[in-house]
């Protein structure tokens, strides 16, 4: 049985498990056993090989907390301070892989839900958890959603446990998330010797003329709650070893992220009429692979946002701030099915060598839980 009274010891025991993207290392088991005496049932999906699990008590309308089990890779493991998943205590800090992002925020949350003095309701609490969040993303939270659609399960309101504070816990809230697009960029020449040029075609050319296009524009200067859009190349691929070498093809790496403003689909279309332009021009062919991991979402301030300010001050004694910033998360498919939110830990030491979180923040968060959980449960139905 997992701890679920000591939210220290419990972040302790999910640490100890090396989740990595898409392992489970029987921490849905574990839950369920440890979940059932306080009044939870269990729904659980299993889609490729990613585990999926939604636990719910109580009648009415449900408050969600949403997480990911899983976690990225601790990389080098001798440049740790700790073993990675040794979950170690030291000076205050807990150190791990997962501490920050996101174990020891479903730990906050389940000691918060879990505690005997939460008075009986007419509305319910559940929890949502995928092992798919740091992987692609596919067979995780934007799977299991419609299967709960459908079997009458989805939360009124939901609050996406990722580490969104940044100098104290509690200082951010974050209600809306900017959209992400991906692109690789090929453009295809003539190899040939950099002494003959009229007898090559160079790639390189064509291709910096695109970034430098794209990356001029400006995009927006903003959208209501957010910060304006902006195009990054994150690489330039040629794999060229010598000076006197026209080379045959030339990549790009580029990344958007894009605020409503826009969408995927139209800057997609943007990017390809641009790249069909510039190469065009050069005499050259080119493609263009596109991926959109996400469109840009924003939840309105309203009673969630208020929930939460609320608990953040009556704990903290501070208000919260509503930002926008930031990587995507799975509130971008939960958003699809009903208001969401993120709060969590200090985002710092995410996916780093030595991730670590304070074990005091730890007890703040899961009093800041607990306090929205009071609230919530006192009306839901507002």
């Amino acid at each position: 049985m997992l701890p679920l009274f000591d939210p220290i010891a419990l972040a302790q025991s999910l640490i100890r498990a090396p989740s990595v993207t898409p392992q489970d290392c029987g921490l849905v088991d574990s839950l369920a056993e440890s979940l059932a005496p306080h009044g939870f049932a269990m729904f659980r999906r299993r889609y490729g090989e990613v585990e999926n699990v939604y636990f719910h008590r109580g009648p009415g309308p449900h408050l969600c907390f949403a997480g990911h089990l899983d976690v990225v890779p601790p990389g080098d493991v001798g440049a740790w301070r700790h073993p990675p998943f040794a979950a170690a205590i030291e000076d205050g800090w807990l150190y791990g892989r997962g501490a920050a992002d996101m174990k020891g925020a479903i730990a906050a949350f389940l000691s918060a839900a879990t505690r005997p003095q939460i008075t009986p309701s007419t509305g319910g609490l559940s929890l949502l958890l995928t092992l798919d969040e740091e992987g692609p993303a596919i067979d995780g939270t934007a799977k299991i959603l419609p299967d709960l659609a459908a079997a009458g399960l989805i939360p009124a309101m939901c609050v996406v446990g990722e580490p969104t504070s940044t100098a104290a816990i509690g200082d951010t809230v974050k209600n809306g998330r900017r959209g992400s697009l991906n692109a690789v960029v090929t453009v295809k020449g003539q190899q040939g010797h950099v002494a003959y040029p009229d007898a090559a075609r160079n790639p390189v050319s064509a291709l910096i003329a695109f970034c430098a296009e794209v990356k001029a524009r400006q995009l927006d200067a903003g959208s209501p709650g957010f910060q304006p859009s902006n195009l990054e190349v994150t690489s330039l691929d040629v794999g060229n070893p010598t000076h006197n070498l026209i080379p045959a093809n030339a990549q790009a790496r580029l990344n958007m992220r894009f605020n409503p403003a826009h969408n995927g689909a139209k800057l997609a279309q943007w990017l390809r009429e641009t790249l069909a332009r510039v190469a065009s021009a050069h005499g050259l062919e080119a493609d263009i692979a596109i991926a959109i991991t996400g469109e840009p979402f924003y939840t309105e301030p309203g009673r969630l946002t208020a929930m939460l300010g609320h608990a953040v001050t009556a704990v903290t004694a501070q208000a919260p701030i509503l930002s926008t910033s930031g990587g995507t998360s799975d509130a971008r498919f939960i958003r699809h099915f009903c208001p969401v939110a993120e709060l969590g830990l200090q985002n710092a030491t995410a996916h780093q060598v030595d991730e670590r979180v304070r074990v005091e923040d730890i007890h703040i968060l899961t009093r800041i839980y607990a306090h929205m959980i009071d609230e919530f449960l006192q009306d839901p139905l507002l």
